[in-house]
């Protein structure tokens, strides 16, 4: 009998399958989806800054309620797609970034909203 729970309990854990969502994104005749952008703290990233001019590292990083690694590692992923700028000064002897969303980085967050809203839309139809 705990064989058949644990078996029911596995099934019920799975996490959707790719081939389930690329069937939906092929029937609303969607590209893929932005594998570097459907990262939660990378959306993060590049929602912030899409309603902010610029903000700081520290700044994203109380926003996101990050550690300093984890922004560190996914911006840099950001950054070496274009999707967005890092420019970094000293306030006093202070180390600063300031990031901002690049013009690549806007088109592709749009791309991945819209990819985003036509899966809802898909599915909310059937």
């Amino acid at each position: 009998m705990a064989g058949k729970q644990n078996a029911a309990r596995k099934e019920r854990e799975k996490k959707p399958d790719s081939a389930g969502i690329a069937a939906v994104s092929a029937a609303i005749g969607a590209p893929k989806l932005d594998r570097l952008i459907h990262e939660r703290l990378r959306l993060g990233i590049l929602s912030a800054l899409s309603v902010n001019e610029s903000l700081t590292f520290n700044e994203l990083k109380k926003l996101l309620d990050t550690t300093d690694g984890n922004l560190s590692v996914h911006a840099r992923k950001l950054e070496e797609a274009g999707y967005l700028t890092c420019t970094k000064t000293f306030a006093g002897r202070v180390p600063r970034s300031d990031y901002k969303l690049s013009s690549a980085g806007k088109r592709a967050l749009e791309r991945y909203l819209d990819h985003m809203e036509a899966l809802i839309q898909t599915m909310r139809e059937k």
